[in-house]
């Protein structure tokens, strides 16, 4: 097996035609996300060398957030490591199985050793290559990596499935709403009520509600979650479908699906007024998210942020009698993204409970696989 971290790219080697850099951030859940803006040129090919992607390869995350992994699937164009990346290469299958091995670099097997080796700093923790190739891993036969590779990989598939239906309603709502601006406009504000969280981590009991901050909107819920059992008033909760814009920090906005959770300050609770469906805000929002960024980018702040007032300012909205003729398909889109959501949710926790006990070999997989079945 090839191991390799990734490459240190110099600012002057970026260009294009290039190679899109993959970094940690990009590592998400199993999927790769590959929007970056960044490319290091194909002119650098050569200094690049193993460094550049193989369907197949095994990703592991080994700074900041160390332990997300992730397999390569077949892409359009390779893609280059970022040195935060580490990838694990199999050249012999008869031996080794590279799903099984994404699965045990997501098992206790590993986090024990990991825990162990795994450097902190003032920075971020990091495990380095020399403590990842220090590793030992037992191979169970090749029959047994591929039946639980192939139990486990059914609920991952199914995710992933999910995963591709969401962007896709989404973004076919998207380009619907934006087909159907025109001339027609109004202030944010006017289509919806902006309710501003509060600081609820203070005093937190660690049980109860999620406490959604700005971390928990862009990378889920995580070991540095916060969780609260005081009792809020009904617009500072959120629930699978409800609205979420975060107007500080990295400006985002998101559709919740998860558990009820409570609403954190620098976050509104966005509530459409009567007349105006919720994707009807939310496309809104998305559209103008560009120019809210351009504000926060000019705050001279250590957070930027955008203010009341400029939901207040006039924007473009669909025209004429679009939102009447369009309601039912556009609400039928984001009904079908918010389902597949929480699907996933659903898969993903059947996902992780059964991973330790199959790798420990406390289940045996045909019991896991009538499991999945019931689940799939």
């Amino acid at each position: 097996m090839a191991i390799g971290d990734g490459y240190r790219t110099k600012r002057s080697e970026h260009g294009k035609p290039g190679y899109r850099i993959l970094r940690v951030a990009d590592v998400d859940g199993g999927v790769l996300r590959l929007d970056s803006p960044d490319f290091v040129s194909t002119s650098m090919r050569r200094q690049i060398g193993q460094k550049l992607s193989e369907a197949g390869d095994v990703l592991l995350t080994t700074k900041g957030t160390v332990g997300r992994v992730a397999i390569v699937p077949e892409l359009e164009e390779p893609v280059v490591y970022s040195p935060q990346l580490c990838y694990f290469r199999v050249k012999n299958p008869e031996a080794l199985t590279a799903r099984w091995l994404s699965y045990w670099f997501q098992s206790n097997h590993f986090e024990r050793q990991a825990s162990r080796r795994a450097n902190n700093t003032d920075m971020a923790a990091y495990i380095n290559l020399a403590d990842i190739r220090s590793l030992s891993l037992t191979l169970p036969s090749l029959g047994k990596q591929q039946a639980i590779a192939e139990v486990l990989g059914a609920l991952d598939d199914k995710i992933a499935a999910n995963t591709r239906l969401t962007l896709a309603a989404d973004k076919l709502r998207a380009a619907k709403f934006r087909a159907a601006l025109g001339s027609d406009s109004a202030p944010v504000s006017r289509l919806a009520r902006f309710v501003n969280g509060k600081a609820f981590t203070k005093g937190a009991s660690g049980t109860g509600r999620v406490v959604i901050r700005i971390a928990e909107l862009n990378s889920g819920l995580g070991g540095s979650t916060v969780r609260n059992d005081i009792e809020v008033a009904d617009e500072h909760l959120a629930r699978p479908g409800d609205l979420l814009f975060a107007w500080s920090g990295s400006l985002t906005v998101q559709r919740w699906f998860r558990s009820e959770g409570i609403v954190n300050q620098h976050i509104f609770k966005v509530m459409p007024n009567d007349g105006f469906p919720l994707w009807l805000v939310e496309g809104t929002l998305q559209e103008r998210l560009a120019a809210f960024r351009s504000i926060a980018a000019d705050k001279a702040t250590t957070m930027g942020h955008i203010q009341r007032k400029h939901l207040d300012e006039p924007v473009p909205i669909p025209g004429g009698n679009f939102v009447a003729r369009e309601d039912a398909a556009m609400q039928a889109l984001w009904d079908r993204a918010l389902s597949a959501e929480v699907e996933s949710l659903h898969l993903a926790r059947a996902r992780d409970e059964l991973l330790p006990l199959l790798m420990s070999g406390k289940v045996r997989v045909k019991d896991a696989e009538r499991v999945v079945e019931g689940v799939v």
